[in-house]
């Protein structure tokens, strides 16, 4: 193979990743729509705007909260999760 037909064939893969990059750039809107249409940070920010103060303050001022929350019981990846389950509707989304 010549110089030439390796500079050619570079030309074109480069033209070909180009294309795809600004396809993928042009498409970026309509695939996060897709992905999720329920526009996560508006949903977040109404939830923020309904918020009552001091609600969850309880949880807070439990034992097990401030033990996960300090990491007393081990090392420094111990608080790394905080699982809170709970029905439906009874708050979950709303304690800070």
């Amino acid at each position: 193979m010549s110089f030439s037909n390796n500079i050619n064939s570079l030309n074109t893969a480069i033209n070909v990743w180009n294309n795809y990059t600004s396809t993928i750039a042009d498409d970026r809107p309509q695939i996060l729509s897709w992905l999720s249409p329920l526009e996560p940070r508006l949903q977040h920010q109404d939830i923020q705007n309904r918020r009552v103060k001091n609600v969850g303050e309880w949880l807070l001022q439990t034992e097990e909260f401030r033990t996960w929350y300090t990491g007393i019981e081990g090392g420094e990846h111990d608080n790394a999760v905080l699982f809170c389950y709970g029905s439906p509707g009874v708050g979950k989304t709303y304690i800070r």
